[in-house]
């Protein structure tokens, strides 16, 4: 294990954090696998995090354009009445299969243990 080497084990686990090391044998087949997760793990201090499941949070754009929506909404209202109410289409609900295609093992990273930025991972509801 070289200085040099782990350099660029490095630059390729911060190229890709999404990788095994099976993966990684690919890029330097001349080393074991065995090698190369000790230098994963215990040169570069490298750990797997898998995502943290969130609640679904909304962005400070998505905000400002619920509120517009809303005042938009309570200005026609406003002028029109409940012909505008009239207007508005309702119609049952319909249940839609929504298929996660990146699970959460799926979504392990490589990071540093005490990295502030842990990868996180919105839910999802039907």
């Amino acid at each position: 294990m070289t200085d040099e080497l782990v350099q660029k084990v490095d630059q390729c686990v911060r190229g890709k954090r999404r990788f095994t090391i099976s993966e990684l044998s690919e890029e330097f087949p001349q080393i074991s696998r065995t090698t190369l997760y000790r230098i994963v793990t215990d040169k570069l201090g490298y750990h797997k995090f898998c995502a943290r499941w969130v609640p679904k949070q909304l962005t400070d754009f998505h905000k400002t354009q619920r509120m517009g929506s809303a005042l938009t909404f309570l200005q026609h209202y406003w002028v029109e009445g409940d012909e505008f109410l009239d207007r508005i289409v309702i119609g049952d609900e319909t249940w839609v299969q929504f298929v996660n295609a990146d699970t959460k093992e799926q979504s392990k990273q490589w990071m540093y243990m005490h990295s502030p930025n842990k990868p996180k991972k919105f839910k999802q509801t039907l």
